[in-house]
């Protein structure tokens, strides 16, 4: 519908969450997507995850993982935090481990926030100094090894420790638990990618699985972990600013051909980012905002900067299955609400892709309707009738099936969803993993390596640094006032002891966190945290971010620098 009415200005909650990591992929393998199955998971000798609490985020996963270690998988965790739940586990799925809960990780490597490339290059000196790359594949499958040598060959480890927070001991046990691996599996999330470095953040990932050819074979792949059922799928159908349908750069070719298929002109560049949609209505450069789901209010930082941009737009649209509170921000002019069906409730059942590229659908289920409540495409499928009845039949369809079957045609990858009919019904698009045998999908058709650097001192003039982090949530929505993993409420900002010790604070004193954009209230919660560092809880955590502040790729950055203040 956006393209069809004439904007490229269309985006979805995959920019926020992974957009680093789609980009560096794309970049160097030639895939913008995760490269493995859960399968590989189960079977590979080392999984690591990077920035990932996948036991509050993602916690199917931890089913996966159990099984791993089942059959003796090594894990390492690379964080600030020592979560408790990646430490220990309760699997629902398994009584003994429902029971008595499952040792997860072998071994934790604290590290500063931010510090991951850092720490990763540090690893890859040792790996060099120790012969434990894997020449034969960097030699035979790869392209900008030598590069990557000169940037490491300028690091001292001296600095890569400062930066990173972890010693060189610390990175040669990373090296050796790596080297015994014949394969590895590395899973990565948001504490990777939200941050103004988060692009360097991951192709420092992807370096470091090249350098043992760990892609492209069984046991062995690159996994940016989602947690979110519509976001993946939500980008590859083109709801992204930066791309078509079938993740197809925006150009002048590409525009050309989709126009051609579509039957009406497609914008041939790329459009506003979520941010940058929210901030060019700030200044009066958005006549409508058509929100489908989401929260701009509570998701982007700087929350009191977004509410002035929503109530500057003169009509907003907000589509939703819930009342969420930016529908709420008075108007600038007009605010329509327009009540939608659950996925589940949708006219002929709908799909969705999951992390490992695997396109699901749900069959709608029979029962009462609410109200108005409509299908999103019956819903989108409507307005364009609306604004251009002469050329309408363009875009429209009669049912769910139309839709897929108009999916395979355009997304080739994408083949096979026009099948699915019943519960259970799933295709994988490229099969069980990507990059078979180490052919890549390139111009070349090799990966390529990308000289990283670390960012400069983390931690200036003794403040300390700010992450945000999740609990008992789905995105934005909290379930629970306390989270049941680490005992911290919603209000605590989790701090190491040495910290608070030398701020002289103990367990459960208010303090004002104070950022250069804004303070907030909050309770000490000492936990095993990298000194240096200070995690509270997103979306409250908000409040202390700047707009504007942004990785290459356009996710925003969710860290700052803060003052720890005593408070009465």
């Amino acid at each position: 519908m956006a393209r069809f009415l004439g904007t490229p200005n269309i985006d979805n909650a995959a920019r926020v969450c992974h957009a680093p990591s789609t980009g560096v992929l794309q970049r160097a393998l030639g895939v913008g997507a995760t490269t493995v199955s859960y399968t590989d998971v189960i079977n590979s000798d080392l999984v690591v995850l990077f920035g990932a609490d996948v036991a509050n985020a993602q916690p199917v996963f931890m089913k996966y993982l159990y099984l791993a270690r089942k059959r003796g998988t090594s894990v390492a965790v690379v964080n600030p935090v020592r979560e408790p739940g990646l430490d220990r586990y309760w699997v629902p799925s398994n009584a003994e481990s429902a029971m008595f809960g499952t040792q997860m990780t072998d071994e934790f490597f604290s590290v500063h926030t931010g510090g991951d490339v850092a720490f990763v290059n540090g690893v890859l000196k040792v790996m060099l100094a120790r012969g434990d790359v894997d020449r034969d594949f960097v030699r035979d499958h790869t392209k900008g090894f030598e590069e990557l040598l000169e940037e490491l060959e300028s690091e001292s480890f001296e600095d890569l420790e400062a930066v990173s927070g972890a010693t060189r001991d610390d990175m040669g046990r990373f090296a050796e638990m790596y080297a015994r691996a014949e394969s590895a599996v590395f899973v990565w999330s948001m504490g990777i990618t939200q941050h103004e470095n988060g692009t360097d953040q991951v192709t420092s990932i992807v370096n470091l699985g090249l350098a043992r050819g760990n892609v492209g074979r069984p046991g062995a792949g690159l996994m940016p972990i989602r947690g979110h059922s519509g976001v993946q799928g939500g980008a590859e159908m083109g709801a992204y600013a930066t791309a078509l349908p079938g993740a197809v750069p925006v150009d002048d070719a590409s525009a050309a051909a989709l126009s051609e298929r579509y039957g009406f002109d497609i914008p041939s560049e790329p459009g506003l980012d979520a941010e940058q949609m929210v901030e060019t209505a700030g200044r009066g450069g958005l006549d409508l905002l058509y929100s489908s789901g989401g929260n701009f209010l509570e998701v982007l930082p700087a929350p009191e900067s977004v509410e002035r941009s929503l109530s500057s737009v003169p009509l907003r649209v907000h589509q939703d299955i819930v009342l969420s509170s930016q529908m709420l921000v008075d108007p600038g002019g007009e605010v329509l609400l327009l009540p939608a069906a659950t996925r589940y409730e949708q006219q002929g059942g709908g799909t969705q892709t999951t992390t490992e590229r695997r396109v699901v659908f749900s069959p709608e289920i029979p029962g009462p309707r609410i109200g108005e409540a409509r299908s999103e495409w019956e819903i989108f499928c409507d307005i364009a009738a609306r604004v251009d009845p002469d050329r309408a039949h363009l875009v429209h369809f009669d049912s769910g099936d139309e839709i897929r079957a108009e999916i395979a045609e355009v997304v080739p990858s994408y083949d096979g969803v026009q099948d699915l009919s019943r519960t259970g019904d799933a295709i994988q698009w490229g099969g069980e993993r990507l990059c078979e045998g180490g052919v890549f999908p390139t111009d070349d058709g090799r990966a390529h390596f990308v000289a990283v650097s670390p960012p400069g001192s983390l931690l200036p003039d003794g403040r300390l640094r700010l992450s945000t982090r999740r609990g008992k949530q789905f995105n934005t929505m909290v379930e629970a006032e306390r989270d049941p993993l680490t005992g911290a409420d919603r209000n605590d900002c989790l701090i190491a002891r040495g910290d608070a010790d030398r701020l002289g604070l103990a367990d459960g004193d208010r303090v004002i966190l104070r950022s250069h954009a804004g303070e907030m209230r909050a309770r000490v919660h000492i936990t095993d945290i990298r000194s240096g560092n200070i995690q509270v809880f997103f979306p409250e955590g908000n409040v202390l971010l700047s707009g504007g502040q942004r990785d290459s790729s356009g996710v925003p950055d969710y860290n700052t620098l803060v003052d720890v203040i005593p408070g009465r």
